[in-house]
């Protein structure tokens, strides 16, 4: 009777060690799924409604692309879409443009396939700066470095929120985004615009067509 327990508990062993092999497997994968996505530092663009001013995380590109955190600023007055705050961005009649510029806590990979989600309107009113602005996004290698231009919208028309999904491949590694106001095309001139940004989140993968 003895022996019969001692050769159970051996038969046993192997049973034991794939189910422990397949929790440390199942342990360690958790970390690979959440690399599906890469979430943006701020992405909701919070922080204290202010003009001349960039959210937690974010640079301006330039002295004279100095953006503004909404709402209240220029009597722009629409609720933000995610959180309490949202991003304004202008573009000029002097060919002048705001931009703004994060690192992103885990890179863009070259050849990958990404899709992402934002959140774009434009204001009846800022300051005259009223026309139809167009939601640009750069991937980079340093703040405010413009390598590839990853999506660009049409000209955004609705005064109320609307979600844009686009989709890119990524042509090397970026570890930097800059997103701005830029005029639509073709223009025969430049032109007052602005457009509002919000929920800014994530890039996540996805399969190459």
């Amino acid at each position: 009777m003895e022996n019969w327990k001692k050769n159970y508990a051996f038969c046993l062993m192997p049973t034991r060690k794939l189910e422990l092999f397949s929790v440390f497997l199942l342990l360690f994968s958790l970390p690979l799924f959440g690399q599906q996505k890469i979430y943006i530092p701020n992405g909701s663009f919070e922080g204290t409604p202010k003009i001349g001013a960039e959210p937690k995380f974010w640079q301006a590109c330039g002295a004279n692309s100095t953006a503004d955190i909404m709402p209240g600023p220029w009597g722009v007055k629409q609720k933000p879409k995610e959180g309490n705050s949202y991003l304004g961005l202008t573009a000029r009649e002097d060919k002048t443009y705001e931009s703004i510029s994060c690192r992103l806590p885990s890179p863009i990979m070259k050849d990958s396939c990404y899709n992402f989600k934002v959140d774009l309107c434009r204001s009846a009113e800022y300051a005259g700066y009223n026309g139809q602005g167009v939601f640009r996004i750069w991937g980079g290698n340093s703040y405010c470095d413009k390598v590839q231009l990853l999506a660009v919208s049409d000209p955004i028309i609705n005064y109320e929120w609307k979600s844009f999904v686009f989709s890119f491949i990524a042509k090397a590694n970026y570890e930097y985004i800059s997103i701005e106001c830029y005029y639509k095309k073709p223009s025969l001139f430049h032109y007052r615009a602005n457009i509002l940004i919000d929920a800014l989140l994530f890039f996540e993968l996805c399969e190459r067509a």
